[in-house]
């Protein structure tokens, strides 16, 4: 969808502004924290709002588990998270402040969902001491409860029978969706010891849902500052791997799960598909040697929210550039920060979006003006560029200059109709990607029917009236061409609206009131040159 939607932008500003310049028409006839239990430690108060606790999280099947495995729900004002003392492994986090569906009663966003014990993410791997993801750890305590503004800690503790201690160590804040992770090792035996522990994050390589969120997932990974986005059917055999990633994970369109290195934590990434349906992201630490008597700790972020620009970014390591904005990000970021910063005035995305609109139309004022006018010239000077062309039709060299010479004559550029609206191209895409992947819009309402920006128009007003504005631009602008390429650029309209029923409705209520200010901007300006020309 987002291919075609880029396609198609560029064709309509190439066939409305540049078309006619362009292309004449044709003759006619041619951190790591100490060691705790459940410690509870005071932190400054909050300004939280009170959430709704998530619904009553469904027992995995006793049959499916080994008898001595337990979990440990932990309760925290952003989310429920699920563990389990098999690999102190994550079976289950569910978001409390989001949902699948605009409605109130709809179900909340579960980012990890997983009974298939052999298969739980954040399970943990260190050959060199006999440690694998179905080893059994001892819990701290048998729930948690964070509440804002507190720090909380929850560890696993896992003995290998040389000696060595591991205590899987996460602590959670209230009021962040960034969770500590630390791998304490100490080694109780008589000889030296080698390992390098492992991570392993996974996700279904099929979504089990038909969320609409889900329309874009798979893996991410941040390495020598670049974004790697993997397409799934290339990670079967071997996968993908990548040398000392700032982070790694998986993310659909507006949710992300991660594993952030700190201080170095991390060595490598590995990603591949496995032949029982499941993706796995495999982080490695560097090697850790310890001595007799000798502890050491490995500290990660992990993160299971939003992919909201402020949030991320405050996680760091660069977590924002998890929201893929594309060639134009350098522009997309300050309009995302714009729609947020007039969302806090008017408390009303789409108002954002039409203010937003209106201004940047203020701002390429100049450049629509000059571009309309030199159309105009251009469109008045076709009968004596006609002209050229049947007196010089045998001499091409001939009617190139001479029509040089005209345009030199008349003061007339013949791009100057599309060159002033290829310099907004960047500003469209721009907005276009904020607004085609930013969070913000999600389930926000508009107006009347409108109640999901996210989502498209129910009733396909919007993207109809869009194309009605459309038809009404293309009658206003200047055209150079002949009646058949006319009836050809009308089809652009329809094609446009077909294509934009579908589309996000904030997508296509900026579209329409982009087309809407043009007209009034091309009536002012065909008055102006009307009134100047009068003179």
């Amino acid at each position: 969808m987002e291919k075609r939607a880029l396609i198609a932008v560029i064709l309509s500003i190439i066939f409305f502004y540049g078309y006619s310049a362009l292309f004449p028409p044709p003759k006619k006839d041619a951190p790591a924290p100490s060691p705790q239990q459940a410690v509870t430690t005071p932190a400054p108060a909050a300004t939280q709002a009170t959430v709704a606790a998530a619904p009553p999280l469904s027992p995995v099947p006793t049959a499916a588990v080994s008898a001595q495995q337990k979990e440990i729900a932990v309760e925290a004002p952003d989310y429920t998270a699920v563990f389990s003392t098999q690999g102190g492994s994550l079976t289950r986090l569910v978001l409390k402040k989001y949902r699948e569906t605009a409605d109130h009663n709809g179900k909340p966003v579960t980012l990890v969902d997983e009974r298939d014990p052999s298969a739980y993410t954040l399970s943990t791997r260190a050959s060199g001491i006999g440690l694998d993801p179905s080893a059994l750890f001892v819990p701290s305590t048998d729930s948690l409860t964070v509440g804002a503004g507190e720090k909380k800690e929850l560890a696993f503790t896992w003995i290998s029978p040389a000696g060595v201690t591991v205590r899987k160590v996460y602590t959670f804040q209230g009021g962040n969706y960034g969770i500590d992770m630390t791998y304490q090792a100490t080694n109780s035996g008589t000889a030296r010891v080698g390992a390098a522990f492992q991570t392993v994050m996974t996700y279904p390589a099929v979504p089990r849902a038909k969320e609409s969120r889900l329309e874009t997932f798979g893996p991410v990974t941040f390495a020598q500052d670049k974004l790697a986005e993997e397409k799934i059917k290339d990670l079967v055999g071997q996968g993908k791997s990548y040398s000392a990633p700032l982070w790694s994970g998986f993310a659909d369109k507006y949710f992300l799960s991660a594993v952030v290195a700190q201080g170095g934590s991390i060595a490598s990434a590995a990603v591949r598909s496995t032949p029982r349906g499941m993706l796995e992201d495999t982080v490695t630490a560097p090697e850790t040697s310890l001595n007799p008597g000798e502890s050491k700790s490995v500290v990660y972020r992990l993160y299971f929210g939003p992919k909201d620009l402020d949030i991320l970014k405050a996680q760091g390591n660069s977590l924002e550039r998890a929201i893929n904005l594309g060639w134009f990000a350098m522009l997309a970021k300050p309009l995302l920060h714009s729609l947020k910063f007039f969302y806090k005035y008017v408390h009303n995305y789409g108002i954002a979006i039409i203010i937003i609109t209106v201004i940047l139309k203020i701002l390429f004022y100049p450049l629509t003006h000059s571009s309309y006018k030199s159309m105009k010239q251009m469109q008045k000077l076709q009968p004596k560029m006609q002209e050229v062309r049947e007196k010089y039709k045998n001499d091409r060299d001939a009617m190139n200059k001479a029509i040089m010479e005209l345009y030199q004559a008349h003061k007339v550029n013949p791009v100057g109709g599309c060159l002033p609206m290829l310099v907004q191209i960047p500003v469209f895409f721009a907005l276009y990607k904020a607004l085609m992947f930013s969070i913000e819009l999600r389930h926000a309402p508009f107006m009347l029917w409108i109640q999901d920006l996210a989502g498209k128009d129910p009733y396909y007003v919007t993207p109809i009236i869009m194309g009605i504005t459309m038809v009404i631009q293309q009658k206003m602008t200047p055209s150079q061409m002949d009646p058949m390429q006319q009836k050809m650029m009308m089809a652009l309209p329809v094609v446009f609206t077909f294509m934009f029923l579908n589309f996000p409705s904030g997508l296509v209520l900026y579209w329409l009131v982009n087309n809407v200010l043009t007209i009034v901007q091309q009536s002012y300006i065909n008055k102006s040159i009307a009134a100047s020309e009068a003179k």
